[in-house]
């Protein structure tokens, strides 16, 4: 008696197959979009003006002076205050940001890092 067992497949079961692959990608599209995040350009402000608007995704450092100095860091689709001389630094501390919405304050300077662009879905109500 031979031992080495033959696979068959059915057209069903190839159709199955098929099936649950592209489901597969179906929902690896939704759950991981390609692409740039929603997210799309970072715009610094000083006494409520805006005086600088760059796209998240060009890596730079900018030095924003106003009544102390900030230095801001672009980076990897990601902003953050670096340094400042502002009383407290809060606004170092606040850290990296990158989801479009959020912002950075530094209250001594007068100063908003804003990120803009469609926010990131967290979740859908039907």
């Amino acid at each position: 008696m031979d031992k080495t067992a033959r696979l068959s497949f059915r057209r069903g079961d190839l159709v199955s197959v098929g099936l649950i692959l592209i489901l597969i990608v179906l929902c690896a599209a939704l759950f991981f979009p390609r692409g740039e995040n929603a997210a799309s350009e970072v715009q610094v402000y000083l006494d409520g003006k805006l005086v600088y608007a760059y796209p998240l995704y060009e890596d730079r450092t900018i030095t924003l002076t106003g009544v102390y100095t900030n230095e801001i860091e672009i980076k990897d689709a990601s902003v953050r205050i670096l340094k400042s001389d502002c009383p407290g630094e809060d606004c170092v501390h606040t850290g990296w940001i990158s989801s479009a919405g959020r912002s950075i304050v530094c209250l001594p300077n007068r100063a908003e890092i804003r990120i803009t662009g469609q926010p990131d879905v967290d979740f859908v109500v039907r």
